[in-house]
């Protein structure tokens, strides 16, 4: 996959701006004073479908050429970005086909039935995804959209520090989670390209650490 520049993420938020939220950037005087620095929070928890995945998937779904996105898109996904496509797909009027595990959450089954999306429920595995996901690309001849792995959805979710960056103006180091990587990812690049020396550390839970142990593990 091309890797994306710092001029990509510029470029996905003047595409975006129109129809995501500009979130809050916030800061706690308490916190701050336990902790003796400026600590922000970039509040992704107020963007539409309540996540930063929104970013990421109307930058990539306004990408796509008419013909590219004539059927349709496609993804699967437990949560945050199937509910993103869905309703990034309804700003370009076209369908949003998602493969969800039998076993989400029923709030986020009806989020992304909210949405508009079209689910096709699979068993609660990555090959099941997978396999259920080429049926209904095949079925449909719509458009993947990966939840992470895509140049253009990686350019969108960089967009939230560019965001911060500029209403905030210098930082020592970023946070961000690490999940399947396309926000730490495009956090990355934005933030190296506003100060060379900035520390971009990924964040994940203690007991679902998968992407520590595999960087310790070198695989």
């Amino acid at each position: 996959m091309q890797l994306p520049c710092f001029e990509d993420i510029v470029d996905a938020h003047k595409r975006i701006k129109p129809y995501i939220n500009q979130t809050p950037v916030v800061s706690a005087t308490a916190i701050n004073r336990m902790f003796d620095v400026n600590i922000y929070f970039k509040c992704e928890n107020q963007q539409k479908v309540k996540a930063f995945k929104f970013r990421g998937a109307t930058n990539a779904v306004l990408k796509l050429t008419e013909k590219e996105a004539l059927n349709g898109v496609a993804t699967h996904s437990s949560g945050n970005h199937a509910a993103a496509l869905a309703l990034a797909a309804k700003s370009r009027n076209i369908p949003a086909y998602i493969v969800m595990p039998s076993s989400s959450p029923q709030i986020k089954i009806k989020n992304v039935e909210e949405c508009g999306g079209i689910i096709t429920f699979c068993a609660p595995t990555l090959q099941a995804r997978e396999q259920v996901l080429q049926k209904v690309v095949s079925d449909t001849n719509s458009t993947f959209i990966h939840p992470y792995d895509n140049f253009n959805v990686i350019c969108g979710q960089g967009t939230a520090c560019l965001e911060m960056i500029e209403e905030v103006r210098h930082l020592d180091i970023v946070m961000a989670p690490v999940g399947g990587g396309g926000l730490l990812s495009g956090t990355s690049i934005a933030a190296k390209h506003f100060f060379h020396d900035i520390q971009v550390i990924g964040a994940e839970p203690a007991n679902a650490d998968d992407a520590y142990r595999s960087f310790k593990a070198g695989k």
